[in-house]
């Protein structure tokens, strides 16, 4: 910024004294940067050390990073102090290069020269999955990123049992804390494939409750590696599941944010819901808001605001229940769109479903403590009567108005996948990434991608 000023007579403490506004709006741009590569994969190893991936998410980032300059271009223009015109051509001239020197050369050749060393990370494999036997067997032959196995911890096979060549059983669950003290555990990797679901979220549990990074790979997670760009550890997609933050902490901010992004929302959308009001009321008959009981936190029942999308029923919906308990009930065959009458479905709520605007009156919801702006989406009494138990652990938080099954998966998943994302979601739970699903959820919107 300071290379682009047009007075080339201020020095460099004067021209910050000139253009406080434009410094802010910079640090406001390099945190911007700082998500647009968190989002294209830009701080996962195995990135960094592909020299021809990290160059392909560095230019993705730059691509999306110039459109945020553009932006931020808009509110530079007046400025006296500036050459703006330069500023996308100056940055990408200095950016790029910059990057690939330091990025894609020497940070990887860091990464690769002390992987065995001072960056070297131990990490037991808990269970006896696919996943994980793959994995030990490819690091005995190949190790760019520092994995160090030390062996598997499982409750199904015999102490010093072999599981791969070179790798043994070195204790059960019952004795992972104090093998990740003996043994100097950085990190412990779940790949457990059982079909019992309820075993799998429990070793999950238990993990998660040491004081230790924990990844996870399993067949009940395959849902969150095709929809979203995880890390990868010899080419094995892992999930990050490490409770990072402290929960009471972690629980009193999201609150916080939920009353005041809740607030400004109403302020904001109240013309577009007093227009969505009027037009729900000139094309059908019966009330605005449509109420339904929902179970919140715990198995809590609440009541639920949403604007009216379709003609008026008093009472339940019999047809959309029986086909929702058999959706719930399919788990492996076709059942992969949101189950919808649509032939009640009006004119102006089709349009208002499709944007999402059907659900803005939850935010009063939201004030009221019920919901939160990210969160796992409220059942409805009869599908909680049906969940099974490993399902239940879905109302362990309050629910949410978006989350991570109507960003990466809407109408286009199961309902077992649909529950899976909820479960990763609360496994993952913190503001950094409530934050991240606000903003995907607003092109999710916009779009309309796969909504009904």
């Amino acid at each position: 910024m300071y290379l682009l000023r047009k007075d080339a007579s201020f020095n460099f403490i004067e021209f910050i004294g000139q253009s406080g506004f434009l410094v802010f709006l910079f640090f406001l741009l390099s945190l911007l940067y700082i998500i647009v590569f968190q989002y294209n994969g830009l701080y996962r190893i195995n990135i960094i050390i592909t020299r021809a991936a990290h160059l392909a998410h560095i230019m993705k980032a730059i691509y999306y990073g110039a459109l945020n300059i553009v932006l931020i271009s808009l509110f530079i223009e007046p400025a006296d102090t500036l050459h703006s015109d330069l500023i996308i051509f100056v940055s990408v001239l200095i950016v790029i290069p910059a990057l690939y020197v330091f990025r894609v050369e020497i940070l990887r050749y860091i990464l690769i020269r002390f992987s065995s060393t001072s960056f070297k990370r131990n990490i037991i494999i808990v269970g006896d999955g696919k996943a994980g036997k793959m994995l030990a067997t490819k690091l005995m032959y190949e190790n760019p990123i520092g994995l160090n196995i030390l062996g598997f911890v499982d409750d199904d096979k015999v102490l010093n049992e072999e599981v791969v060549i070179g790798k043994k059983v070195i204790g059960n669950l019952n004795d992972l804390e104090d093998i990740i003290d003996t043994y100097d555990v950085d990190e412990l990797l779940i790949a457990v494939d059982d079909d019992d679901n309820e075993k799998v979220l429990d070793v999950i549990d238990l993990c998660k409750s040491l004081k230790v990074n924990v990844r996870v790979t399993s067949e009940l997670f395959d849902i969150v590696a095709r929809k979203v760009s995880t890390e990868k550890y010899a080419e094995i997609p892992v999930l990050d599941i490490s409770s990072h933050y402290n929960n009471a902490i972690t629980l009193g901010m999201k609150r916080t944010f939920d009353l005041v992004a809740s607030t400004i929302a109403i302020l904001i959308f109240a013309p577009v819901m007093l227009i969505i009001t009027i037009l729900i009321k000139v094309s059908s008959s019966g009330p605005v808001l449509f109420k339904q009981t929902r179970v919140g936190r715990y198995g809590k029942p609440f009541l639920i605001y949403k604007f009216r999308s379709m003609t008026f029923l008093d009472g339940e919906d019999e047809d959309r229940k029986k086909l929702m308990l058999d959706f719930m009930n399919n788990y492996n065959g076709d059942a992969d769109t949101k189950v919808i009458n649509n032939s009640r479905v009006t004119w102006i709520g089709n349009l208002i479903r499709k944007s999402s605007l059907d659900e803005l009156p939850q935010l009063f919801n939201v004030l009221r403590g019920e919901m939160s702006l990210v969160g796992p989406r409220p059942c409805l009494p009869y599908e909680y009567e049906n969940y099974d138990e490993w399902q239940k652990r879905r109302v362990s938080v309050i629910p949410g108005c978006t989350g991570v099954w109507q960003v990466w998966g809407r109408s286009s998943v199961s309902y077992k996948e649909s529950v899976v994302l909820d479960l990763y979601y609360i496994n993952k739970m913190s503001p950094w990434f409530d934050l991240q699903l606000l903003f995907q959820t607003i092109p999710v919107m916009l779009t309309a991608r796969g909504a009904k």
